[in-house]
């Protein structure tokens, strides 16, 4: 859990979200658009749609996109038809790395992703190599000096999570993929400021990356895969120290 909850602030503080705000909502667009397409354009009954178009209302994207990509998926609109690819390898350090990508083109994806592996020294594997080592689970992640931690915990464990977890700068909230969007709904109504919230795959170990050389190479892989448009999301189970973390940053 520590390389995916040290990442995202990492991200957070260098304002890479905002840098990159075309790329997230190009991403979120694919998202929802595939969430309507697979449990029909109501989000009431479609508890993914329900996440994506909330993810896309924290990142102030505009009704109207919301609502074409709403209705390109269930047909209403013409668009794109994209296919759903998990890429499974590893990076520099032997940090294991899953790649959720939506694509229309699978041939030009696997290899902009096989290319990026191999730039960094790390290498693309078959289906099932790594993805065994993560869980599939709600994550939230909320700053440590905006709420009292007894309180976090009350609202969070009340609302159906499965733990809360201290970490140096965040309190993470983990939930089942299924009650992710409860939980988060609760805290939304609680007032509560949330850094990051998405449905991740949480690493079950973690490996440590404490050469500064080998953590360049590994961060060098995860931005350049995070900048393909055909990425949705990158995880990795690594744990780099905070003074080299910091260093990166």
């Amino acid at each position: 859990m520590a390389g995916h909850s040290k990442w995202a602030n990492i991200k957070h503080r260098k304002g890479a979200q905002d840098a990159k705000r075309g790329k997230i909502f190009t991403r979120l667009i694919k998202e929802i658009t595939v969430a309507a397409r697979m449990g029909g354009g109501d989000a009431d009954s479609n508890p993914r749609l329900r996440s994506a178009i909330a993810a896309a209302k924290a990142e102030n994207m505009p009704k109207d996109n919301i609502e074409r990509a709403v209705k390109k998926g269930t047909g209403e609109l013409e668009g794109e038809t994209y296919e759903e690819i998990l890429y499974e390898g590893y990076g520099p350090g032997g940090v294991a790395v899953l790649v959720e990508c939506m694509t229309d083109n699978r041939n030009r994806t696997v290899g902009e992703v096989r290319h990026a592996f191999s730039k960094s020294g790390g290498n693309l594997g078959e289906s099932g190599c790594v993805a065994f080592m993560f869980d599939r689970k709600g994550s939230i992640l909320v700053d440590k000096e905006s709420i009292d931690e007894e309180k976090l915990m009350d609202i969070s464990l009340e609302a159906g999570a499965d733990d809360v977890v201290e970490e140096e700068t965040t309190f993470q909230i983990l939930t089942a993929p299924e009650d992710f969007d409860t939980v988060r709904e609760e805290l939304e109504q609680a007032g509560v400021e949330m850094v990051e919230a998405a449905v991740a795959m949480i690493p079950q170990n973690t490996v440590e990356v404490a050469e500064e050389k080998t953590a360049v190479s590994l961060m060098r892989l995860i931005d350049t895969l995070e900048d393909n448009d055909d990425v949705q999301n990158v995880h990795a189970n690594f744990d780099i120290p905070d003074d080299v973390m910091e260093r990166l940053a």
